[in-house]
């Protein structure tokens, strides 16, 4: 899915990482039931360093002068049907009822129109794999040993991921507006903190939407990073990896890519573009994303003990762009969840974590009329999480990102984004009195290109420096080179 560990910062800390409705009741009932380390040495540092850089620009190059006349067809626009013997959309398949989405089946490496796409899709089906490889590295100063690591780059990072996602219309069974959504996953990564490595299960859900898509529910195995917040530059799961970031909602146990949880999803849309949002959900893992793989490897498990329960409530105003509008989308919410978490200052076990929040996102102008959505955005998120539970305690971000910066580029993305994590000072006053070193936030400043090479092809180039880049120890700040490549069959 591409999202990336763009802006990644990890220390050595615990705790974050007959009618149709009774058809769709009775569907949604069941599944409620149901439910390689590179290193590199100081004295081939350098020489491994420069090969890496005119890899990535020699990657980059290629795949931008072999972009096709389908690759301006990526993100906004969804495609005719291509059967029209059944009439039925392909794109009616495709993930629905996110707050970010995928490209469009258009944009795949498989033609559209091959025999496999459309012997699949008169069976009613639709498969579609997503990969790609991701690497960041720190350039200010050689790599630290294996065992001496703190944040994502201090030695070369490598990760990779592969997910399979079969979508089976529903429509075959007389539910229109429905889906059943199913996914894997497997995930690897250099260094498991920023991972965690994991193969498992990632979607497994029902979706309908009711009253001309006024209410839209899901139920069943889901990843809510996708489906709350808006963690994702643009809007796109192909050009968001090196944009909103911040660990607090996964600190309090929202769900996350590559993991999933059991999880109830409703949202209402009201009037003059807003909108209300909640969602039930299984706590992952106090611990965080290595302990929950630990615990519950493939995915599937319903309750692991001690995992308690996720309320995520969310309100906003959200209007698409338009000839005659401009997009702006502001929302706030609170996660709430009941699983106990260590208190960092008494060392008790207590409930009552949360994470409070605030962003907005606003187009300031227009690029193309004809695809409004193009042009230049501005926005902006606030976050806060307790001090006692949490050792990161508050993010804020500005972001200033184009979408087609070139007209002859509309599905690029270029942005600029700067945050500040605020880490908790119970946490690091604890750590100064047994004689650490410590920050106390770190800054983060990230430029990056995301580059709709070809069609199904997308490569994001991006360099971020960072002050403060792990809470224990004090270590250097660092300058991260980071490229993402992200592969839609």
């Amino acid at each position: 899915m591409g999202e990336g560990c763009g802006n990644f910062r990890f220390s050595k800390s615990p705790a974050w990482d007959k009618s149709e409705s009774c058809r769709c009741a009775t569907l949604a009932l069941y599944l409620a039931q149901m439910i390689g380390p590179f290193g590199m040495n100081q004295r081939n540092y350098r020489s491994n360093r420069g090969v890496l850089a005119a890899a990535l620009l020699l990657c980059a190059g290629i795949l931008s002068n072999a972009q096709s006349k389908d690759a301006g067809k990526g993100l906004p626009d969804s495609p005719a049907p291509v059967e029209r013997t059944v009439d039925r959309s392909i794109e009616g398949l495709n993930y629905l009822g996110g707050e970010a989405a995928m490209p469009v089946f258009t944009d795949s490496l498989i033609d559209i129109n091959s025999g496999f796409r459309r012997a699949m899709l008169r069976k009613g089906l639709a498969f579609r794999v997503i990969t790609g490889p991701q690497y960041t590295q720190n350039v200010l100063d050689a790599p630290v040993a294996a065992d001496s690591q703190v944040y994502v780059g201090q030695r070369n990072f490598e990760s990779m991921f592969a997910q399979p996602i079969l979508s089976p219309d529903l429509r075959q069974l007389h539910l229109e507006h429905a889906q059943l959504y199913l996914g894997g996953v497997w995930n690897w990564v250099s260094w498991n903190p920023a991972g965690p490595k994991s193969l498992g299960l990632w979607a497994l859900y029902f979706y309908k939407e009711f009253g001309n898509d006024r209410v839209e529910l899901k139920a069943g195995y889901i990843a809510n990073n996708m489906n709350f917040i808006g963690l994702f530059v643009g809007g796109s799961t192909a050009t968001g990896a090196q944009g909103v970031y911040a660990v607090l909602p996964y600190e309090v146990g929202m769900s996350y890519f590559p993991m999933t949880a059991p999880s109830l999803n409703v949202r209402v849309r009201g009037p003059a573009n807003t909108y209300i949002k909640s969602a039930a959900q299984r706590s992952f893992d106090p611990n965080g994303g290595p302990t929950e793989v630990a615990r519950n490897h493939t995915g599937f498990r319903f309750i692991p003990h001690g995992d308690g329960l996720v309320l995520i409530n969310e309100g906003g105003f959200q209007r698409p762009s338009s000839a005659d509008a401009h997009q702006a989308w502001l929302r706030a919410g609170v996660i709430y969840n009941t699983t106990t978490y260590k208190n960092l200052a008494t060392g008790k076990a207590e409930t009552g974590n949360y994470c409070a929040y605030a962003l907005m996102d606003y187009q300031m102008t227009r690029s193309d009329l004809e695809r409004p959505t193009k042009g230049l955005y501005v926005g902006g998120s606030w976050m806060k999480v307790p001090e006692t539970m949490n050792s990161y305690s508050s993010y804020y971000e500005a972001r200033l990102y184009k979408e087609a910066p070139v007209r002859s580029r509309p599905d690029d993305v270029v942005s600029f984004v700067a945050s500040r994590s605020g880490y908790s000072s119970v946490f690091t006053d604890k750590l100064v009195a047994e004689g650490k070193t410590v920050w106390r936030a770190g800054t983060t400043v990230t430029g990056s290109y995301s580059l709709h090479a070809s069609r199904g092809n997308y490569v994001s180039l991006g360099l971020s420096y960072v002050a403060g880049p792990a809470i224990t120890p004090r270590v250097a700040n660092a300058l991260n080179v980071i490229a993402n490549w992200s592969l839609f069959f």
